[in-house]
Formats: C-alpha cells, sequence, structure tokens
C-alpha cells in the first residue's frame, strides 16, 4: 500500500501538478507586491503641480521641494516639468539650500538653453552663489562676507554679468546691477583688508602692491579713498616722501574728511578680542566711525 502511494506522488504528473501550485504562489505573492503603487503615479500633472505651488505660497518650501521632484521624476517632459524646475530651484533657495538650488539650475541651462526664463534662472544662481557659505559664518560668528573665500562671490558677480550684459531688457538687469556694485566693494574691501594687515605687520611694499590692485581693479569702489590712505601710510613708512605727499594731495582732493588726515586712520581693534571667541572677527575698517 505504502509502495503505491509513493509511486503516485513520485510520479512525473505529480511533480508538474506540485511545480505548478508553487508558481501559483510565487506569482500571487509577486503580484500583491505591484499593488503597492505610489500613490502619485497615477494623479495628473496639473494636480501634483498645483499642490507643490501651494505649498510655495505658504512658505513650506521643502515639501514644495519634495512634490515638484515627484512631478519632475513622473512627468519627465513637457511645460510642467520646466516650470517645477524653475519652482523648484526658488523654493530651494529659499530654504537656505545654495548648493542643491545652483545644482538644479545648472541641470535647467543645460536642458533648456532658449528657455524664456533663462535670465531669471542666471539671476536666480546668482542671489544662490552670493549667499553660500555665509549663512554659519556671519550669523553665527559676525564674520565679514568679504574675509570668506570670494570663490562663490566671483561666480556670483559673473552670473549677474551675464544677466546685465546678454539680457539688459530683462526685468532682473537693474537689479543685477546693483548686486554686482555691491559685491565689487565686497571684493574691494577683501583687498583693503589684507593691505592693513600687512600694514601692520610693517610690510609696507605688500600694503602698497594691494592698495594698487584695489584702486586699478575695483577703480569707484566704496574703499578706493582708504586705499590711497593706505598708499600715503606705507609709502611714509618707507621714507618715500614724495609718493607719500602725493597720496595725501589726492586723497584731500577726493575725500578732505577722511580721518587718515587728522591721524585717526587706521584704527585697529584691540588684540584682546582675539581671546574672545564670539566677539566676532573686527579689522581696522570696522573701527572707521564713518561706517559704525
Amino acid at each position: 500500500m505504502s509502495q503505491r502511494l509513493n509511486a503516485r506522488f513520485s510520479s512525473p504528473s505529480s511533480l508538474l501538478r506540485t511545480a505548478g501550485l508553487l508558481l501559483l504562489v510565487v506569482a500571487a505573492v509577486t503580484g500583491c507586491g505591484r499593488t503597492k503603487k505610489d500613490p502619485n503615479a497615477t494623479r495628473p500633472v496639473e494636480e501634483i503641480y498645483n499642490e507643490a505651488h501651494t505649498s510655495m505660497t505658504r512658505g513650506n518650501w521643502d515639501v514644495a521641494t519634495r512634490t515638484f521632484k515627484q512631478l519632475i521624476a513622473q512627468y519627465p517632459y513637457g511645460p510642467y516639468n520646466e516650470q517645477a524646475q524653475i519652482e523648484t530651484a526658488y523654493a530651494q533657495y529659499k530654504s537656505g539650500n545654495m548648493d542643491e538650488a545652483v545644482s538644479t539650475i545648472d541641470r535647467f541651462l543645460r536642458t533648456y538653453p532658449t528657455n524664456k526664463n533663462v535670465p531669471y534662472m542666471y539671476y536666480l544662481r546668482g542671489l544662490a552663489n552670493s549667499s553660500r557659505d555665509t549663512v554659519f559664518l556671519q550669523k553665527v560668528w559676525s564674520l565679514d562676507a568679504s574675509r570668506r573665500d570670494l570663490s562663490t562671490p566671483l561666480q556670483a558677480y559673473n552670473d549677474l554679468n551675464v544677466v546685465s550684459e546678454r539680457y539688459p531688457n530683462s526685468r532682473y538687469a537693474n537689479d543685477a546691477r546693483a548686486r554686482m556694485t555691491k559685491l565689487r566693494n565686497q571684493f574691494a574691501r577683501h583687498d583693503l583688508d589684507a593691505g592693513l594687515y600687512y600694514l601692520r605687520r610693517d610690510a609696507y611694499t605688500a600694503a602698497i602692491g594691494r592698495a594698487k590692485y584695489l584702486l586699478e581693479t575695483y577703480p569707484g569702489s566704496e574703499y578706493q579713498n582708504d586705499a590711497i590712505a593706505l598708499l600715503a601710510d606705507a609709502y611714509t613708512h618707507l621714507g618715500n616722501k614724495a609718493l607719500a605727499d602725493d597720496a595725501v594731495r589726492v586723497l584731500k582732493l577726493n575725500d578732505p574728511q577722511h580721518p587718515y588726515l587728522t591721524g585717526d586712520w587706521p584704527n585697529y581693534p584691540w588684540n584682546i578680542r582675539k581671546l574672545n571667541p564670539f566677539a566676532g572677527e573686527k579689522s581696522a575698517v570696522d573701527n572707521d566711525p564713518r561706517r559704525n
């Protein structure tokens, strides 16, 4: 009896039936797994866009970014995708994610170089590059922007210059030019601080070099008269009376109220400030009463 049962279950037809049942089980399990779909997968593009845009208008930048990214992934082509990339970059900028905003803008400019919103994207990239690496340095440590690495502000200047020169009639051109002026002053201050650093350490030739570079590279900047005063002081210490007198003469013509002319410039901060890590970094420029 047992031999007949074993023969029955070991027959080819029995094995085929068993294999078939196993395949049905696997198919059923796989089918159950496939039923778990992304709820956004079947949503119309307009609905996803409106949800993301509503989050934008309410200032929910992170939610807006996530929703726009879902739209971009689900609908990789078409006008909604283009607009979603633009608004994603803006949301990332507003939420302080400058690196992500720049990355999104770069991708948009590569993909849609002739899009009508290209001037805006260059403008937005200029804003983002102006603000990269500054949140911690400036808000926490009160570090002036001119003392950080200037590579991203220089990129910001180039972005804004693109708006100013290529798209002079765009709605962003005037503000781009105004921001470029501020950046030029920031660059000029960077060189002035370096020149004052050299002056304080009796490196007068290096101080003169920085002052000349400032005057030649950033003519008309907010710090040009300080650069002339720096020249006068450095030449005086070097004993070059002729060049020192010439610098003083130019300074009197351009800025007769400059504190150098009364012996009150440069006014360096006390070294004791360095003992306080929360005092923030200061230079002789910060101690100038005209800028307080």
